[in-house]
């Protein structure tokens, strides 16, 4: 009869660990490559948000022209109005060029009126943008908290061959993409990772 040999017990662990230490690592590869994701949508978001906030403070900055203009042609309509309101009056073809002028000053206080109405609805379009990319940011930033402690805890599960520290640093990546997915698509809002209420 011949001879059966049973396989050296540790050499089956140590096979065991190395196929269970490099499924850690190609699994740690794939939460870095989530982690290099959060990171460029964080930036992202950051980008846009500050770019946003930077047109809509310009917008606001040309209301504020507009307000100015504005209140000058009215200033000016009034000057010229009390002049033609004098009791000694303004005769011939200086009231005609004064009355003219009150006219002109009248239409472009009333134009400035309508542009600030324009312009006033681009301003809070460009802050609910900001706000938007402002409110996507801090979803990439706890990805990228999750995520690398999820690198880490991989690491040390490697090393120590510990299965429950790996399960733990899976939980981590998984809350991690969640968190990246979430920040891209705003399906979620959790109310503790936004500033301020939702526009």
């Amino acid at each position: 009869m011949a001879e059966v040999e049973l396989p050296d017990p540790h050499e089956l662990a140590e096979k065991r660990d190395q196929a269970f230490s490099r499924r850690v690592a190609l699994l740690t590869a794939v939460y870095a490559v989530v982690l290099a994701i959060a990171g460029l949508g964080g930036k992202y978001a950051m980008k846009e948000m500050l770019l946003a906030q930077q047109q809509s403070s310009d917008q606001w900055a040309f209301y504020q022209a507009k307000v100015v203009r504005e209140h000058l042609n009215r200033a000016n309509k009034i000057l010229v109005e009390t002049q033609l309101a004098e009791p000694t009056g303004v005769r011939g073809a200086e009231r005609t060029k004064l009355e003219t002028l009150a006219k002109r000053f009248g239409d472009e206080e009333q134009r400035m009126v309508a542009d600030k109405k324009d312009i006033e609805k681009e301003a809070k379009t460009l802050e609910a943008e900001r706000d938007r990319h402002r409110n996507r940011d801090p979803y990439f930033d706890f990805a990228e908290v999750f995520l690398q402690i999820a690198i880490v805890t991989a690491s040390v599960s490697i090393l120590s061959t510990s299965r429950p520290m790996f399960w733990f640093s899976l939980g981590l990546a998984v809350l991690g993409a969640l968190l990246t997915a979430n920040g891209f698509l705003q399906l979620l809002a959790l109310p503790f990772l936004h500033h301020g209420a939702p526009h």
